[in-house]
């Protein structure tokens, strides 16, 4: 990963349900995907009957709509579906599967093994290797236009991409930062000046926050992609990878050091063993609530705090460093998918190039209103940036903090096999919450990460 691109956001103009569920288990714990071998031995030859490329309905399995209330994000799926379906003859069915079902069960999986997978669905980068290896991405660089290539980010597709052909189109670019209760600093003698920039200086601050009823700051501990995406800009500040050249070096001092800063943040008391609703990421049932101080989320947290705590006052600054570090962050953000092998690839890539590429004015507008009205993301394509910046959609202090502190910096989300994100998650666990020596847990990572890629032979791990 060390070298190469990153998406540039400086380089654009000026500089419900929610996605704190959605990336903690892009396709559950892991359990499933390691039976049998991993991703290619799982997925090879499943997912539909694709002799059947003149079916008239294909499904689009996501975690947004139909949902049952109706929300805001539900209805931008709903309509989307509904204006493709009006000017079409093959249908698109939307299929909504609860977080639960979708993320942290074993729907997708179990549908893809079975030979029933859907035609479209949904995968962030930390899942894309799993489906890319098993054979049921359809490439969708054919339907894209180069005006359209060239209108995503720089380095925005990369972990989408092998061989220069692109198998996902991102929705979105959601870096995470540090959200902070603006009447809890006030309570606590602490002003914005108190803001932590160091690895020393949160669990300082996080202290003197931290009471009876509330903890001072808050980290996830339920193990899936989301945990392992929120602790990797933890080691990137310190200079650490998880693979480097082919090789294994999760060992290396960096991550060692990451495991203990978020072990010391439980130890110490400052930091919750468990967080409240369903997960981390959800700030209004844990920053809001009162539950904590402090707490690392993403940009999605804006939109959320304001549908659902209006009233409530809070701040935004990048994530501490640790000592002799460069600050960093994980740039997150789902894309659509086609299977390859569903009842009709071909009208399922044309869905979705149609649906997050269209470069005209209704497409553009279409992945603006996604982007910033129902959600608050950063979009990905120059165009739809541009848009934004047109109806003052970064304008408030929190997405302001996101654009000028906050992205800057950012790296994508990493891709890498089952295997590999599964070693890294248990050491995780063993270090933060079993108060295992944080040496020996990266170590006992790097060794299964260093035996699994002796083997390895699928599309590169970014």
């Amino acid at each position: 990963m060390a070298g190469r691109p990153v998406p540039d956001l400086s380089a654009t103009p000026r500089g419900s349900l929610s996605r704190r569920s959605f990336l903690r288990s892009s396709a559950g714990v892991g359990a499933l995907a390691l039976m049998g071998g991993g991703a290619s031995t799982m997925l090879a030859g499943c997912g539909g009957d694709s002799s059947g490329s003149s079916a008239k309905e294909i499904t689009f399995w996501n975690f947004y709509g139909p949902a049952p209330d109706k929300n805001p994000q539900s209805q931008w799926f709903v309509s989307l579906v509904d204006q493709w379906n009006k000017n079409n003859d093959v249908k698109v069915k939307l299929r909504y599967l609860p977080v639960a079902e979708y993320l942290a069960g074993t729907a997708l999986q179990t549908a893809f093994q079975s030979g029933e997978g859907p035609d479209v669905f949904l995968i962030s980068p930390g899942d894309f290797l799993r489906y890319y290896n098993g054979g049921v991405l359809a490439d969708l660089t054919p339907k894209l236009s180069d005006g359209a290539k060239k209108d995503y980010v720089e380095g925005v597709l990369d972990t989408r991409m092998v061989d220069d052909k692109i198998y996902g189109l991102p929705m979105e670019i959601e870096p995470l930062a540090l959200y902070h209760d603006v009447k809890a600093f006030e309570a606590a003698g602490l002003s914005e000046a108190d803001l932590p920039t160091s690895w020393d200086q949160l669990l300082d601050v996080a202290d003197k926050l931290t009471t009876n009823k509330r903890f001072g700051v808050l980290f996830e501990t339920i193990p899936g992609y989301y945990q392992n995406f929120t602790w990797y800009p933890f080691m990137w500040m310190g200079g650490g990878e998880m693979i480097t050249d082919g090789k294994a070096t999760f060992d290396s001092p960096a991550s060692v050091a990451a495991l203990q800063f978020w072990q010391d943040s439980v130890k110490s008391g400052v930091a919750p063993r468990k967080p409240q609703g369903d997960g981390a990421g959800n700030a209004s049932a844990n920053l809001a609530s009162g539950y904590c101080a402090m707490q690392q989320t993403g940009i999605w947290s804006v939109s959320d705090l304001q549908l659902n705590n209006k009233k409530f006052e809070y701040g935004v600054s990048p994530l501490p460093t640790p000592s002799g570090g460069q600050y960093t962050t994980d740039l997150g953000g789902w894309a659509f998918v086609a299977n390859a092998k569903g009842k009709n690839p071909d009208a399922a890539v044309d869905f979705v190039t149609w649906a997050l590429a269209s470069t005209d004015s209704e497409g553009v507008d279409r992945s603006r209103r996604w982007n910033t009205v129902v959600k608050t993301n950063i979009p990905p394509r120059t165009s739809v940036r541009d848009a934004a910046d047109a109806k003052g959609a970064f304008s408030s202090p929190s997405l302001k903090a996101f654009i000028d502190k906050v992205a800057p910096g950012g790296r994508p989300e990493p891709r890498v096999p089952p295997e590999v994100y599964k070693a890294v998650s248990d050491a995780l666990q063993a270090a933060q919450l079993d108060g295992a020596d944080a040496a020996k847990a990266a170590a006992d990572a790097n060794a299964t990460i260093d035996g699994f890629l002796k083997t390895y032979d699928g599309a590169p791990i970014l």
